[in-house]
């Protein structure tokens, strides 16, 4: 598999010097200040790989920028409203000026309003780092007392609204203003960065949108965009949802096996793939990431290796983010899935037979408690992440030990 890291840009604490490090090839990255629906130009293309490709001395990195994570979808593409038809064209000549740079694989999500969520960004685990949480009890508790929606208290069991009402009742102002800034105030990768009234805004604009017109509405915009993906030798891959579960009565499509089938079967074109992150996926019960990497393997894109573990088996609750050969998601056997396809691709003649993979997330330790980084990609907690995985693919891949 291709060893990739995620990478911020410039003000990111993990340096260009520590990915070599790392053991890493290849860079994950993106525009992250460019406005959703706006043009990726070739100069600022150009930049972020000359930023990512040499040295602050010069001297060649020997890294290269060869997934962007995430050219991100508008949200007037996914409503289909206001200038969601000059978003299409816009995101086709961002697609035809990657192209032209080399970049091959393009990771998006179709999250509505929110990106990735979570309750808690540096929650104590009991070797004393910390890791990200998402609490159903704490989010009911944002989305009823402090967002206020309407009807909000409809979508969850009753042992939850009546924990959210202990909770609220000795909720200081300062952890109140913490759950707000975790939810909505936007977590890396994330190009919204949203108040409570934005957030209201916008979800009374997703009072008429079902799950089906959500999915109607991505299957639109493979149409109009997979083709010239197609022309240039690009691959695109949607990333699951994360949490992987309705949040604030918005409409969630890309949670389940049967969500990937019906919109990779509506666009079945091979430009058109997933993103396996195993630890969104894995935030399910229901989510047998072994069993989906087999049956996606051949649209498999791009990688994500990461574990959660949840609090029970309910269809949708609470989890945090545990090491990553820990928590409910057999990394073992889903990595053997992934080898399996390769080789498989490898005998084909694919060019995209090596799958891009990074060690998606990280827990805080060591130096990481330090550096105060961005949530969930400290340094540390992820390089030990990418040297346990790296040990079960080289096992795997072992002549004589391995499932060759």
């Amino acid at each position: 598999m291709k060893q990739s890291w995620r990478w911020f840009g410039p003000h990111d604490l993990t340096s260009i010097s520590d990915i070599r490090q790392a053991g890493a090839t290849d860079v994950v990255s993106a525009l992250h200040h460019m406005a959703s629906g706006d043009v990726w130009s070739p100069a600022e293309i150009e930049k972020r790989q000359r930023e990512i490709e040499v040295m602050p001395d010069g001297q060649p990195s020997g890294l290269v920028w060869s997934v962007v994570e995430s050219l991100v979808v508008s949200e007037d593409i996914k409503k289909q409203q206001g200038e969601f038809r000059t978003h299409y064209a816009n995101y086709r000549e961002s697609l035809e000026n990657l192209a032209k740079a080399g970049i091959e694989t393009i990771c998006y999500n179709f999250m509505p309003v929110l990106d990735w969520t979570r309750t808690d960004l540096r929650w104590r685990v009991p070797h004393g780092g910390t890791a990200m949480r998402f609490d159903i009890a704490d989010f009911a508790l944002f989305d009823i007392h402090l967002l206020k929606r309407d009807g909000a208290t409809k979508d969850y069991p009753e042992d939850i609204v009546e924990k959210t009402a202990e909770r609220f009742a000795s909720l200081s102002d300062e952890r109140a203003a913490e759950l707000i800034a975790n939810i909505v105030a936007g977590l890396p990768g994330a190009n919204e960065h949203l108040t409570l009234d934005q957030v209201r805004e916008h979800l009374a604009e997703y009072d008429h949108i079902s799950a089906d017109q959500l999915r109607a509405n991505l299957i639109d915009f493979l149409s109009e965009v997979v083709p010239t993906a197609e022309k240039l030798g690009l691959r695109l891959c949607c990333h699951p949802d994360d949490p992987p579960f309705a949040l604030m009565g918005l409409p969630r499509v890309m949670s389940t096996a049967d969500d990937y089938e019906k919109v990779l079967s509506a666009v079945d074109r091979p430009a058109n793939g997933m993103t396996l992150c195993s630890g969104s996926l894995g935030a399910r019960a229901d989510n047998d990431l072994p069993a989906i990497a087999r049956q996606f393997a051949p649209k498999i894109h791009f990688v994500h290796l990461r574990n959660v573990t949840r609090d029970g088996d309910a269809e949708f609750g609470s989890f945090f983010e545990d090491e990553h050969l820990n928590g409910g998601t057999d990394m073992v056997a889903t990595i053997a899935a992934l080898l399996a396809e390769e080789r498989r691709r490898a005998a084909e003649g694919r060019a995209d037979a090596q799958i891009p993979m990074r060690p998606d997330h990280g827990q805080d330790i060591v130096d990481d408690l330090k550096r105060a980084a961005q949530p969930g990609y400290p340094t540390v907690g992820r390089l030990k992440g990418l040297a346990e995985l790296r040990g079960i693919i080289k096992a795997l891949d072992h002549p004589e030990f391995g499932l060759r």
